[in-house]
This record gives C-alpha cells, sequence and structure tokens, in this order.
C-alpha cells in the first residue's frame, strides 16, 4: 500500500492567517498550504500592514506578529484576492470594521461570484459598500467602522458568509448570531475557541445558530498545525477506490473536521472500501486521521440537500465516482455549486458527456449514469482548480484518455498534483 501527504487544508490555512494577523503576540504556524489561493490572502494582510514571511512547500513554521483587533494600516492600493474566495468574502468582515476605505478586487473567475451574500447582512451592521462594476460582483470599495449588533438568518448555509460576519463582530466589539438552514463548516468557530473567543453553536427550531455574544478586546496568538486538506484527499481517495493505486492508498494526517467529512457516509452508501485510523473529536482543534482506501465496485447513490454542506467541495470528485458507479447517481439541493469558483453544476454536466458519460443537469444537482466502458475526449478546467483535478483523476484510469484545458490551475489549493497523479499511477501501469 502506497502512502502520500496532501498539502495543508486550504480553509484553515487562509482563517489561521487572518488570525495570526489579528492576534495580539506572535503566532506559530506550521503546515500551511502554499497554494495559490492562501498566497494572495497573505499578500493582501501584507498590504495591510501584516508582517508575514514568505512560506513554501516544507510546510516550515512560520511566525506572525499580529497587529491586534484594530490594528490593521489604510493599503496603498486595492486588495486583490486573485482567485480566493474564502480570502476575499471573510476580509470583507474584517475591513467592515475597520475605520478605513479600501477596495477589494480579484481575477476574472473571482469577479464573477456574488458577493452580496455577505455584503447585505454586513451593511445591516453599518458597514458601507460600493459596487464598483457589476451589480453583486467585485470590485467593491470597503468603507468600515464601528458596526453594531446583528441577529441574521442566512438564505443559505455558508461557511463563508458565516465567517466574514463572525469576525465583522470580532474586530468591532459587537454580538452577532447566525442562523443557518444546515450546520456549514466549522473552522472559524473552532479557531476562535483557539483564539480565546467564546463562540455558542447549537440547533434550534430547525436551524442552526452560532452566536458571538461577548467579543474581547484582543485575541490570543495561535500555536497551529494545519492539517492535510480532507477536499485534496478526497481526489486520491477516489483514486484508490477506483483501483488507480496498485495495492490501494494509505493518506496520512487528514483533516477529519466533522463539518467537512460528509463525503465518507456517501463513499460508504456506494461500497467503497474506506477506513481510517482513531482519531479524537476535538472542541477546539482539529480532528486528524490517516485515511486508507482499495479498489472498489461501487453502485449509485442519492444525495440530497442535508448532506451537501459536509461535502460542498467534494461534489467534482463524487461526479467522477458515479461516472464509474453502477446505476444512477441523483445529486439534489446543491444550487450553492452553481456560484462555486465556476458553475460547477453545469461545468460536470458538460464535462462528463463531452468524455462519453450520461448526465443530465437539475438546477439544484444533477444526475450520472454510470458504466465502465473506456472514456475519451477534450474538457475544460473552467478555472476551477476542483474540476482539473477530479477529470484528471478520472483521465488517468487505465482505458481512459482524456485532455484537461487550463490543467494548471490545481496549483490554486495543490501545488504538485500532477506529479504526485503521474507518480502513483506510473507504478500500477
Amino acid at each position: 500500500m502506497r502512502r502520500i501527504r496532501v498539502p495543508g487544508d486550504k480553509s484553515v490555512t487562509q482563517r489561521a492567517l487572518i488570525f495570526a494577523s489579528l492576534a495580539s503576540g506572535e503566532s506559530r504556524l506550521r503546515g500551511l498550504l502554499p497554494g495559490g489561493d492562501p498566497q494572495a490572502t497573505a499578500g493582501a494582510l501584507r498590504a495591510l500592514g501584516v508582517d508575514i514571511p514568505a512560506f513554501g512547500e516544507d510546510g516550515a513554521e512560520v511566525r506572525i506578529q499580529g497587529v491586534g483587533l484594530r490594528g490593521l494600516r489604510q493599503p496603498a492600493d486595492a486588495l486583490d484576492f486573485e482567485n480566493s474566495g474564502t480570502g476575499a468574502r471573510l476580509m470583507l468582515g474584517v475591513l467592515a470594521g475597520q475605520p478605513m476605505k479600501v477596495t477589494v478586487t480579484g481575477d476574472a473567475s473571482l469577479q464573477s461570484r456574488p458577493m452580496r451574500r455577505v455584503t447585505e447582512p454586513l451593511s445591516k451592521m453599518g458597514a458601507v459598500f460600493r459596487e464598483m462594476g457589476e451589480p453583486d460582483r467585485l470590485p467593491l470599495e470597503v468603507t468600515g467602522g464601528t458596526l453594531e449588533p446583528l441577529d441574521y438568518d442566512s438564505p443559505v448555509a455558508s461557511a463563508q458568509v458565516k465567517s466574514a460576519l463572525l469576525l465583522a463582530g470580532l474586530v468591532s466589539g459587537a454580538f452577532v448570531l447566525v442562523s443557518e438552514p444546515h450546520r456549514s463548516r466549522d473552522h472559524t468557530e473552532r479557531m476562535l475557541s483557539m483564539s480565546g473567543v467564546s463562540v455558542i453553536s447549537h440547533e434550534a427550531d430547525g436551524v442552526w445558530r452560532v452566536e458571538l455574544r461577548d467579543p474581547p478586546e484582543q485575541i490570543d496568538p495561535l500555536d497551529l498545525d494545519v492539517p492535510g486538506d480532507f477536499s485534496s484527499a478526497a481526489f486520491f481517495l477516489a483514486l484508490a477506490i477506483l483501483g488507480g493505486v496498485e495495492g490501494g492508498l494509505e493518506i496520512e494526517h487528514v483533516g477529519m473536521n466533522p463539518t467537512r467529512r460528509g463525503l465518507l457516509d456517501v463513499l460508504d452508501r456506494m461500497g467503497a472500501n474506506v477506513g481510517a485510523d482513531p482519531f479524537a473529536e476535538e472542541d477546539g482543534g482539529e480532528p486528524v486521521s490517516s485515511l486508507r482506501g482499495r479498489p472498489s465496485k461501487l453502485v449509485a447513490t442519492t444525495v440530497e440537500a442535508g448532506e451537501v454542506p459536509a461535502m460542498i467541495d467534494e461534489f467534482p470528485i463524487l461526479a467522477i465516482l458515479a461516472a464509474r458507479a453502477e446505476g444512477v447517481t441523483r445529486i439534489t439541493g446543491a444550487a450553492e455549486l452553481r456560484v462555486k469558483e465556476s458553475d460547477r453544476i453545469r461545468v460536470l454536466v458538460e464535462n462528463l458527456r463531452a468524455v462519453g458519460v450520461e448526465a443530465e443537469e437539475l438546477s439544484d444537482g444533477l444526475e450520472i449514469e454510470g458504466g465502465d466502458h473506456p472514456l475519451t475526449g477534450r474538457v475544460s478546467s473552467h478555472h476551477d482548480h476542483r474540476i482539473a483535478m477530479a477529470f484528471g483523476v478520472l483521465g488517468a484510469l487505465a482505458g481512459n484518455r482524456i485532455e484537461i484545458d487550463g490543467a494548471d490551475v490545481a496549483d490554486v489549493s495543490f501545488p504538485g498534483f500532477w506529479d504526485l497523479l503521474e507518480d502513483l499511477t506510473a507504478a500500477g501501469s
């Protein structure tokens, strides 16, 4: 059985950079993801006056001296978050509580993604946003300052929305209560706890509520090992399940946050031979384990809305697994996929059809008919790293010949993905 590690968790890395910048004291961070998204967020924080050292692929410790909750300084130019939706949306919350006027922008992909889901509730707190281009899109001019308390019913279960509002409350000392239709990723809540901030999360009246009741005047620095990214591990776990790694695969030191590992329940229903080492569920830190995958005969399944938030980034690779499973896999309640790095519902259906898989687009999901016939064709990443990597896995399987336009976008979250994929599959060829 081959053993590998995947890069640090993108969601945790981005939050760690932000929290370390806002802390009072020196944070020590290890295993940061050196991909394009975290580098863009780090660049924006440097422009705001935070001394963040360069970090590379070795995962070596990075020390960041925080400037405090209200210590950011006026940047000289617009903040460019490139392709990072997490960085841009979370920092809109931070900037909303800073007494300055800042322009936030990004690349063409980021400028196509909706922002009012964040700016509208932040406006209710007192921040002012001026849309400088298309409605509901970047670039945005943010005028921050003192914010009012907020009790907000979010129409979507979005960790980015929730995190932006919690960060706004944190930097401005304002009470925030966010209610979601389903529980979304809780990395921000865990990091608040690690930073000495009290945050209350619970289910009530059929919704998930997260409450920042008494924001402190300062937060503690972090001492953090960033776990391997579950979403990155999922690509190679799928490769092993589909028989692409001779003898199976073990992926070490993978983050097993319960709001991230929903794919494992779906894989179990599909009959996948997947295992994990025992791990402790922690209230503050991130649980970590090793994942193992072996060749499996898969059957189709159904995924509905309640499962979507805990596997929102795994749908591209789930679509690949469904394409090789027996029967028709149906996914619904996943309209959020339309506002990711690409319209993932449309792009998945187009690309699957392009290589010979029967797939149908639904308003909030898709249907995929699996099979074992060879797949051949050309697909486009649409500047979406997870689309590129998912079809990379499909193309690496014996008998398939798939070309991918824009494959280099994988570096956004997984530098070295293509080299590792080639290494794992070459041994069995």
